[in-house]
């Protein structure tokens, strides 16, 4: 199998981008960005370390949970996780981070990279408090670029459409993916109980 490994080669197979393409790209948030980001309840953050390896982790929260601070800064909440860190710890060695913003039903999506810093300032940390509770720090992300993303990929998978989505109960719950992946000794059934309880004490 044959590789493709300069930029060259891969222009001369794809040809060049289109002029919007490469004009929809902005340095800071217009109205229609902030807009998206107030009402996207999901962003996927991509990062890497210094040596390459790259990782991605979702965020979830409330519509509009990303805190626009600026046209060129916004601030996302560290809700309770697993302390695995690998996307901060990525961001300590390496503060390029590219974000995915989701609205759901929406095909289109926001792009959004720039360079992100780790934060547990306490103000702005109060400023995320849910039911009393604040986020154990608040990702900075200096904006660099941001512009939407054409619908295609959505389209093709059919990803809000209900009809096309797999029946839950064809496929394995957490607790059974767990057991089999870990060999643990618990049954399914409480791998699964345990994780609604985690759940239901730990969300924000």
């Amino acid at each position: 199998m044959d590789f493709i490994t300069s930029r060259e080669e891969l222009r001369a197979h794809y040809g060049a981008a289109h002029v919007l393409a490469i004009k929809k790209a902005l340095p800071a948030l217009d109205h229609h960005s902030k807009a998206f980001i107030a009402r996207s309840p999901f962003v996927l953050i991509g990062s890497s370390d210094m040596a390459g390896n790259g990782d991605v982790t979702p965020k979830g929260d409330r519509p509009g949970f990303v805190a626009i601070l600026d046209d060129t800064t916004i601030a996302i909440p560290d809700r309770p996780g697993n302390n695995r860190l690998d996307t901060f710890e990525n961001v300590i060695e390496n503060p390029a981070v590219g974000l995915l913003f989701v609205i759901p039903g929406m095909n289109e999506t926001l792009r959004v990279n720039g360079l992100g810093r780790i934060t547990a300032d306490m103000a702005l940390r109060e400023t995320f408090a849910i039911e009393g509770r604040v986020p154990a720090t608040v990702l900075v992300v200096e904006i660099k670029a941001c512009y939407m993303h054409c619908a295609k990929a959505f389209m093709r998978s059919k990803l809000w459409a209900p009809e096309s989505w797999p029946a839950r109960e064809t496929l394995p719950t957490l607790g059974q993916i767990l057991r089999d992946q870990v060999a643990l000794s618990e049954s399914a059934r409480q791998l699964d109980d345990g994780l609604d309880q985690a759940y239901a004490k730990s969300m924000w």
